[in-house]
């Protein structure tokens, strides 16, 4: 079903995918709820987008965190729609990173923990709205890792195997759980240097909320797509490709 009329809250939302996705879900008629770390970018994308709702916090920090429910719980009560964008990743051979553990734990607590701890506190306000949807958001790599990544593959594809039992736990309740399964993307992740292959945030976000329309639970986005199947068929290979891509 088509997000319209919602409460939407975006983890994430002051740039790249997080802010197109506020964009066209405003566009759509919906109220949208923007966290992030930065306030500057915060409002900077309030400034673009004088309707979007701004909240600073890390929802890695568990009391950040716990304190942003609170304040959605208190404040927008009518939230029914999570979107679970947010995520950092750093790039590293494990072995040589004196930083390493470091990373892991930071990575962990992004990507993964902050999710799933935001799901368990929002869980009873997003149950008793209509039309209410969990979206996870990951990635293709959760099928085929990056080498260059040691942390982000395996934290997204952890976010990957908890939104599969999620989804089994909550059959026949009054919610759904959604995984989004993002491509590259041409966002300032890549610090103005993408891969060839990027599409650009406007295709990913439009294909999402496409599947979503579609009431699809797992939205395989553009490329990925093919890099599923190639996974399914010949694992080594598909390693192997993704590991080429410049």
């Amino acid at each position: 079903m088509e997000i319209l009329n919602s409460t939407v809250i975006i983890t994430g939302g002051s740039s790249g995918i997080g802010f197109e996705m506020c964009t066209q879900l405003i566009k759509k008629g919906n109220k949208v709820i923007a966290c992030g770390r930065s306030l500057e970018k915060l409002a900077a994308a309030q400034k673009q987008l004088p309707d979007l709702i701004i909240y600073q916090c890390d929802i890695a920090e568990e009391t950040e965190c716990k304190s942003f429910a609170d304040w959605i719980i208190e404040n927008y009560p009518e939230t029914n729609v999570l979107i679970n964008n947010a995520a950092i990743v750093t790039k590293n051979n494990f072995v040589e990173d004196a930083f390493a553990l470091e990373n892991l734990n930071k990575e962990i607590a992004a990507n993964f923990i902050a999710p799933v701890r935001l799901i368990k506190l929002l869980y009873p306000t997003l149950i008793k709205n209509p039309h209410s949807k969990i979206i996870n958001i990951t990635t293709g790599l959760v099928y085929v890792p990056r080498a260059v990544y040691s942390f982000y593959n395996a934290a997204k594809a952890g976010l990957h195997s908890f939104t599969q039992v999620l989804r089994y736990q909550l059959k026949g309740e009054n919610i759904q759980v959604i995984e989004v399964l993002f491509p590259v993307v041409d966002t300032p992740w890549h610090n103005g240097n993408p891969p060839k292959i990027a599409i650009t945030p406007e295709k990913a976000v439009s294909e999402m909320l496409k599947g979503i329309s579609s009431n699809k639970t797992e939205i395989r986005v553009s490329k990925v797509k093919l890099l599923y199947f190639i996974y399914r068929l010949a694992p080594k290979f598909a390693f192997k490709k993704i590991n080429s891509v410049s």
